[in-house]
Protein backbone atom coordinates (compact mmCIF):
# COMPACT_ATOMS: atom_id res chain seq x y z
CA UNK A 1 0.00 0.00 0.00
CA UNK A 2 2.67 2.26 0.91
CA UNK A 3 4.27 1.57 -2.12
CA UNK A 4 0.85 2.21 -4.55
CA UNK A 5 0.59 5.67 -2.61
CA UNK A 6 3.96 7.06 -2.41
CA UNK A 7 4.43 6.41 -6.80
CA UNK A 8 1.68 8.44 -8.23
CA UNK A 9 3.08 10.96 -5.94
CA UNK A 10 6.03 11.09 -7.21
CA UNK A 11 4.86 10.59 -11.40
CA UNK A 12 3.35 14.14 -10.76
CA UNK A 13 5.92 15.92 -9.05
CA UNK A 14 8.96 14.81 -11.23
CA UNK A 15 7.72 16.29 -14.68
CA UNK A 16 7.03 19.95 -12.17
CA UNK A 17 10.47 19.55 -11.41
CA UNK A 18 11.79 19.15 -14.77
CA UNK A 19 9.87 21.77 -16.43
CA UNK A 20 11.39 24.24 -13.94
CA UNK A 21 14.96 22.49 -14.84
CA UNK A 22 14.59 22.40 -18.73
CA UNK A 23 13.59 26.28 -18.65
CA UNK A 24 16.08 27.56 -16.34
CA UNK A 25 18.20 30.67 -17.08
CA UNK A 26 20.70 28.25 -18.42
CA UNK A 27 18.68 26.97 -20.99
CA UNK A 28 17.99 28.41 -24.82
CA UNK A 29 16.13 31.15 -25.20
CA UNK A 30 12.85 30.82 -27.61
CA UNK A 31 10.27 32.66 -28.84
CA UNK A 32 7.45 31.90 -27.44
CA UNK A 33 4.85 34.92 -28.07
CA UNK A 34 2.54 35.91 -31.08
CA UNK A 35 4.44 36.92 -34.11
CA UNK A 36 5.93 40.31 -34.44
CA UNK A 37 3.26 42.99 -35.93
CA UNK A 38 5.08 45.43 -38.18
CA UNK A 39 4.87 49.02 -37.74
CA UNK A 40 4.28 51.94 -40.31
CA UNK A 41 7.49 52.34 -42.75
CA UNK A 42 10.45 53.79 -41.85
CA UNK A 43 13.97 54.31 -43.05
CA UNK A 44 15.31 51.23 -43.04
CA UNK A 45 13.09 50.45 -45.52
CA UNK A 46 10.03 48.67 -43.43
CA UNK A 47 12.33 49.00 -40.43
CA UNK A 48 11.06 50.32 -36.85
CA UNK A 49 11.98 53.88 -33.94
CA UNK A 50 15.12 52.37 -32.20
CA UNK A 51 15.09 53.25 -28.45
CA UNK A 52 15.90 56.79 -27.01
CA UNK A 53 19.45 56.06 -25.76
CA UNK A 54 20.19 52.92 -27.45
CA UNK A 55 22.16 51.93 -30.46
CA UNK A 56 24.35 54.73 -29.54
CA UNK A 57 27.73 53.79 -31.07
CA UNK A 58 25.25 54.43 -34.71
CA UNK A 59 26.57 57.67 -35.95
CA UNK A 60 25.72 59.57 -39.16
CA UNK A 61 27.74 61.32 -40.66
CA UNK A 62 27.24 64.75 -42.93
CA UNK A 63 29.09 65.70 -45.69
CA UNK A 64 28.17 69.38 -46.93
CA UNK A 65 29.60 70.48 -50.15
CA UNK A 66 30.34 67.18 -52.07
CA UNK A 67 32.13 68.30 -55.50
CA UNK A 68 30.03 66.96 -58.97
CA UNK A 69 31.18 65.88 -62.00
CA UNK A 70 29.74 69.23 -63.48
CA UNK A 71 31.51 70.95 -61.36
CA UNK A 72 28.72 71.81 -58.82
CA UNK A 73 28.56 70.41 -55.14
CA UNK A 74 26.02 68.59 -53.39
CA UNK A 75 24.93 67.55 -50.19
CA UNK A 76 24.70 63.91 -48.80
CA UNK A 77 25.17 61.42 -45.91
CA UNK A 78 25.63 58.29 -44.35
CA UNK A 79 25.58 55.92 -41.32
CA UNK A 80 28.21 54.66 -39.20
CA UNK A 81 29.84 53.11 -36.04
CA UNK A 82 31.53 54.48 -33.45
CA UNK A 83 34.81 52.12 -32.84
CA UNK A 84 36.96 54.64 -30.73
CA UNK A 85 36.89 57.72 -28.94
CA UNK A 86 38.18 59.57 -32.33
CA UNK A 87 37.20 56.70 -34.99
CA UNK A 88 34.20 55.84 -37.03
CA UNK A 89 33.85 52.88 -38.91
CA UNK A 90 31.61 53.44 -42.18
CA UNK A 91 31.28 52.38 -45.79
CA UNK A 92 34.60 53.15 -48.10
CA UNK A 93 32.04 54.63 -51.19
CA UNK A 94 31.14 57.13 -48.27
CA UNK A 95 34.28 59.14 -49.36
CA UNK A 96 34.90 59.18 -53.01
CA UNK A 97 35.57 61.93 -55.94
CA UNK A 98 33.22 63.23 -58.49
CA UNK A 99 34.22 60.49 -60.91
CA UNK A 100 33.66 57.48 -58.04
CA UNK A 101 37.31 56.18 -56.86
CA UNK A 102 37.71 55.43 -53.48
CA UNK A 103 40.05 58.18 -51.83
CA UNK A 104 41.62 58.12 -48.20
CA UNK A 105 40.52 61.70 -47.67
CA UNK A 106 37.34 63.68 -46.95
CA UNK A 107 35.97 65.17 -50.05
CA UNK A 108 33.23 67.32 -49.14
CA UNK A 109 33.42 71.05 -47.75
CA UNK A 110 32.88 69.55 -44.21
CA UNK A 111 31.86 66.19 -42.76
CA UNK A 112 30.45 65.98 -39.54
CA UNK A 113 30.18 63.02 -37.24
CA UNK A 114 26.81 63.08 -34.98
CA UNK A 115 27.01 60.25 -32.31
CA UNK A 116 24.07 59.13 -29.68
CA UNK A 117 21.59 61.29 -30.82
CA UNK A 118 18.99 59.06 -31.52
CA UNK A 119 16.39 61.69 -33.01
CA UNK A 120 18.20 64.42 -34.60
CA UNK A 121 15.36 67.12 -34.04
CA UNK A 122 17.53 67.39 -30.57
CA UNK A 123 20.61 67.89 -29.14
CA UNK A 124 21.44 65.43 -27.45
CA UNK A 125 24.95 63.25 -28.12
CA UNK A 126 28.45 64.81 -29.64
CA UNK A 127 29.09 65.97 -33.25
CA UNK A 128 32.85 66.06 -34.14
CA UNK A 129 34.04 67.01 -37.26
CA UNK A 130 35.90 64.25 -39.56
CA UNK A 131 39.76 65.18 -40.35
CA UNK A 132 41.65 62.30 -41.73
CA UNK A 133 40.29 58.80 -43.73
CA UNK A 134 41.40 55.59 -44.36
CA UNK A 135 40.24 53.42 -46.92
CA UNK A 136 40.58 49.10 -46.63
CA UNK A 137 42.51 47.49 -49.20
CA UNK A 138 40.37 44.64 -49.46
CA UNK A 139 36.92 45.72 -48.72
CA UNK A 140 34.09 48.79 -48.94
CA UNK A 141 35.18 49.41 -45.59
CA UNK A 142 36.70 52.87 -44.49
CA UNK A 143 37.51 54.50 -41.29
CA UNK A 144 37.07 58.67 -40.15
CA UNK A 145 39.39 59.89 -38.02
CA UNK A 146 37.64 62.52 -35.40
CA UNK A 147 38.55 65.85 -34.84
CA UNK A 148 38.10 65.48 -30.88
CA UNK A 149 37.32 62.18 -28.94
CA UNK A 150 33.80 61.09 -27.57
CA UNK A 151 34.47 59.85 -24.37
CA UNK A 152 30.60 59.19 -22.92
CA UNK A 153 29.52 56.46 -25.71
CA UNK A 154 30.55 52.80 -25.49
CA UNK A 155 31.97 51.87 -29.22
CA UNK A 156 30.98 48.87 -30.73
CA UNK A 157 33.63 45.98 -30.26
CA UNK A 158 35.27 44.21 -33.47
CA UNK A 159 33.76 40.62 -34.59
CA UNK A 160 37.19 38.43 -35.08
CA UNK A 161 35.43 35.50 -36.81
CA UNK A 162 32.99 35.14 -39.60
CA UNK A 163 29.32 34.94 -38.97
CA UNK A 164 27.64 31.54 -39.25
CA UNK A 165 24.86 31.29 -42.24
CA UNK A 166 21.47 31.83 -40.81
CA UNK A 167 22.73 34.39 -38.18
CA UNK A 168 20.38 36.63 -37.06
CA UNK A 169 22.39 40.03 -36.89
CA UNK A 170 20.34 43.46 -36.36
CA UNK A 171 21.32 46.66 -38.75
CA UNK A 172 21.07 50.66 -37.50
CA UNK A 173 20.77 53.51 -39.82
CA UNK A 174 19.62 57.00 -40.55
CA UNK A 175 19.10 56.02 -44.63
CA UNK A 176 15.96 56.89 -46.55
CA UNK A 177 12.74 55.19 -46.51
CA UNK A 178 13.07 54.53 -50.39
CA UNK A 179 15.84 55.14 -52.72
CA UNK A 180 14.10 58.04 -54.96
CA UNK A 181 12.77 59.99 -52.32
CA UNK A 182 15.52 62.21 -51.17
CA UNK A 183 12.44 63.37 -48.38
CA UNK A 184 12.38 60.75 -46.88
CA UNK A 185 15.70 60.62 -45.39
CA UNK A 186 15.54 59.36 -41.31
CA UNK A 187 15.45 62.25 -38.88
CA UNK A 188 14.82 59.29 -35.86
CA UNK A 189 17.71 55.94 -35.86
CA UNK A 190 16.02 52.79 -37.46
CA UNK A 191 16.46 49.64 -36.92
CA UNK A 192 15.62 45.92 -38.35
CA UNK A 193 16.68 42.11 -38.01
CA UNK A 194 18.73 40.33 -40.95
CA UNK A 195 20.13 36.62 -41.44
CA UNK A 196 23.70 36.26 -42.92
CA UNK A 197 22.88 34.83 -46.07
CA UNK A 198 26.19 34.77 -47.84
CA UNK A 199 30.04 34.86 -46.92
CA UNK A 200 32.60 35.37 -49.65
CA UNK A 201 35.86 37.08 -48.62
CA UNK A 202 35.38 40.67 -48.32
CA UNK A 203 31.60 40.41 -47.73
CA UNK A 204 28.70 38.96 -46.21
CA UNK A 205 25.16 39.26 -47.98
CA UNK A 206 22.23 40.15 -45.94
CA UNK A 207 18.10 39.19 -45.70
CA UNK A 208 15.81 40.78 -43.99
CA UNK A 209 14.09 39.29 -41.39
CA UNK A 210 12.32 41.40 -38.89
CA UNK A 211 9.80 43.64 -38.43
CA UNK A 212 9.42 42.46 -42.66
CA UNK A 213 10.92 40.41 -44.94
CA UNK A 214 11.57 42.78 -46.99
CA UNK A 215 13.15 44.91 -44.29
CA UNK A 216 16.31 46.50 -46.48
CA UNK A 217 19.02 48.90 -46.62
CA UNK A 218 18.79 52.32 -48.29
CA UNK A 219 20.28 55.19 -49.44
CA UNK A 220 22.52 56.89 -46.97
CA UNK A 221 22.31 53.75 -44.76
CA UNK A 222 25.77 53.11 -46.57
CA UNK A 223 28.54 52.05 -43.61
CA UNK A 224 25.43 51.21 -41.02
CA UNK A 225 26.69 48.80 -38.61
CA UNK A 226 25.37 45.00 -38.75
CA UNK A 227 25.94 44.18 -35.25
CA UNK A 228 25.02 41.30 -33.09
CA UNK A 229 25.44 41.39 -28.79
CA UNK A 230 27.88 39.93 -26.68
CA UNK A 231 26.10 40.82 -23.09
CA UNK A 232 25.54 44.49 -23.12
CA UNK A 233 28.23 44.75 -25.90
CA UNK A 234 27.84 45.41 -29.61
CA UNK A 235 29.77 43.17 -32.01
CA UNK A 236 29.99 44.80 -35.60
CA UNK A 237 30.48 41.97 -38.42
CA UNK A 238 29.93 44.53 -41.27
CA UNK A 239 28.65 47.86 -43.02
CA UNK A 240 26.40 48.53 -45.60
CA UNK A 241 27.94 48.42 -48.79
CA UNK A 242 25.30 47.54 -51.75
CA UNK A 243 22.00 46.66 -52.59
CA UNK A 244 18.85 46.66 -54.58
CA UNK A 245 16.69 49.30 -54.24
CA UNK A 246 14.88 49.45 -51.27
CA UNK A 247 12.32 48.08 -49.99
CA UNK A 248 13.35 44.60 -50.96
CA UNK A 249 13.70 40.66 -50.36
CA UNK A 250 16.70 40.23 -52.00
CA UNK A 251 20.58 40.36 -50.63
CA UNK A 252 22.30 43.26 -49.66
CA UNK A 253 26.40 43.41 -49.73
CA UNK A 254 27.91 44.09 -46.79
CA UNK A 255 31.82 44.93 -46.08
CA UNK A 256 33.28 42.12 -44.03
CA UNK A 257 34.79 43.34 -40.41
CA UNK A 258 36.10 39.89 -39.06
CA UNK A 259 39.25 39.72 -42.13
CA UNK A 260 40.45 43.33 -41.83
CA UNK A 261 40.70 43.24 -37.77
CA UNK A 262 44.38 43.61 -38.14
CA UNK A 263 44.54 46.19 -40.47
CA UNK A 264 41.56 48.39 -38.21
CA UNK A 265 43.89 47.46 -35.15
CA UNK A 266 46.65 49.04 -36.61
CA UNK A 267 45.39 52.13 -37.13
CA UNK A 268 42.67 52.34 -34.44
CA UNK A 269 44.56 50.69 -31.61
CA UNK A 270 43.00 49.01 -28.76
CA UNK A 271 39.91 50.96 -28.19
CA UNK A 272 39.74 52.93 -24.84
CA UNK A 273 36.89 52.20 -22.50
CA UNK A 274 34.07 54.98 -21.62
CA UNK A 275 35.14 57.01 -19.00
CA UNK A 276 31.18 57.93 -18.69
CA UNK A 277 28.04 55.52 -18.08
CA UNK A 278 26.28 55.33 -21.59
CA UNK A 279 22.55 57.53 -21.32
CA UNK A 280 20.04 56.09 -19.72
CA UNK A 281 17.26 54.96 -21.81
CA UNK A 282 14.36 56.13 -21.62
CA UNK A 283 10.99 54.46 -21.02
CA UNK A 284 10.00 52.38 -24.08
CA UNK A 285 6.75 52.75 -25.62
CA UNK A 286 4.85 49.58 -26.35
CA UNK A 287 4.49 47.75 -29.28
CA UNK A 288 1.39 48.22 -30.40
CA UNK A 289 2.33 52.04 -30.94
CA UNK A 290 5.76 51.67 -32.23
CA UNK A 291 5.62 48.59 -34.03
CA UNK A 292 8.45 47.01 -31.84
CA UNK A 293 9.13 43.66 -30.29
CA UNK A 294 8.48 43.92 -26.51
CA UNK A 295 11.55 43.51 -24.03
CA UNK A 296 11.24 42.87 -20.41
CA UNK A 297 12.92 45.60 -18.00
CA UNK A 298 13.98 48.27 -20.55
CA UNK A 299 16.24 45.68 -22.39
CA UNK A 300 16.10 46.03 -26.36
CA UNK A 301 17.11 42.73 -28.07
CA UNK A 302 19.81 42.98 -30.27
CA UNK A 303 19.28 39.76 -32.25
CA UNK A 304 16.97 37.19 -32.08
CA UNK A 305 13.27 37.92 -29.71
CA UNK A 306 12.97 37.13 -26.13
CA UNK A 307 10.80 34.12 -25.20
CA UNK A 308 8.88 33.52 -22.05
CA UNK A 309 11.82 32.22 -20.27
CA UNK A 310 14.23 35.52 -20.60
CA UNK A 311 11.78 37.50 -18.35
CA UNK A 312 13.12 37.83 -14.64
CA UNK A 313 10.38 37.34 -13.12
CA UNK A 314 9.30 33.74 -14.41
CA UNK A 315 12.64 32.75 -14.10
CA UNK A 316 12.05 33.63 -10.32
CA UNK A 317 9.50 31.50 -10.06
CA UNK A 318 10.58 28.63 -11.95
CA UNK A 319 13.44 28.28 -9.78
CA UNK A 320 10.97 28.61 -6.87
CA UNK A 321 8.85 25.43 -8.22
CA UNK A 322 12.11 23.73 -8.92
CA UNK A 323 13.18 24.13 -5.02
CA UNK A 324 9.98 23.12 -3.69
CA UNK A 325 9.95 20.08 -6.51
CA UNK A 326 13.37 18.94 -5.12
CA UNK A 327 12.41 19.47 -1.52
CA UNK A 328 9.20 17.18 -1.34
CA UNK A 329 11.16 14.49 -3.37
CA UNK A 330 13.57 14.50 -0.74
CA UNK A 331 10.99 14.49 1.91
CA UNK A 332 9.69 11.32 0.38
CA UNK A 333 12.77 9.59 0.14
CA UNK A 334 13.89 10.25 3.86
CA UNK A 335 9.86 9.33 4.80
CA UNK A 336 10.47 5.87 3.39
CA UNK A 337 13.62 5.39 4.56
CA UNK A 338 12.49 5.92 7.90
CA UNK A 339 9.23 3.76 7.42
CA UNK A 340 11.75 1.26 6.00
CA UNK A 341 13.88 1.06 8.67
CA UNK A 342 10.58 0.49 10.84
CA UNK A 343 9.31 -2.45 9.11
CA UNK A 344 12.92 -4.39 9.46
CA UNK A 345 13.30 -3.67 13.37
CA UNK A 346 9.42 -5.21 13.87
CA UNK A 347 10.67 -8.43 11.80
CA UNK A 348 8.92 -7.30 8.63
CA UNK A 349 10.62 -7.96 5.06
CA UNK A 350 10.16 -5.83 1.66
CA UNK A 351 11.11 -8.40 -1.28
CA UNK A 352 12.89 -7.01 -4.51
CA UNK A 353 11.32 -8.57 -7.64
Amino acid sequence: MRRSATMPLLVLLLPAVAAGVALGPGAPAHATGPAHTAGPAHAIANGEDAVPGRYGFAVKLTMTGIPTQNGGRRNSSCTGALIAPRWVITAGHCFKTAKGTHVSRTVARLTTVTAGRTDLTTKAGSVAKVIAVRQSPSTDVSLAKLDKPITDIAPAQLSRKAPKIGTIVRLAGYGRTVDDDPSSVATHLQTGQFKVASLTRGYIGMTGQAPRRNTSACSQDSGGPYFTQRGDTAVLVSVVSTGPSCPHKDVDQSGRIDPIVGWITGIVGKPAPATKAPTTPAAKPSSAATGAPSAGNGRTLLSGRQGAEDDPGVRTVLAAFVIVGFGAVLALVLGTRHRRRGLQRSGVRRHRR
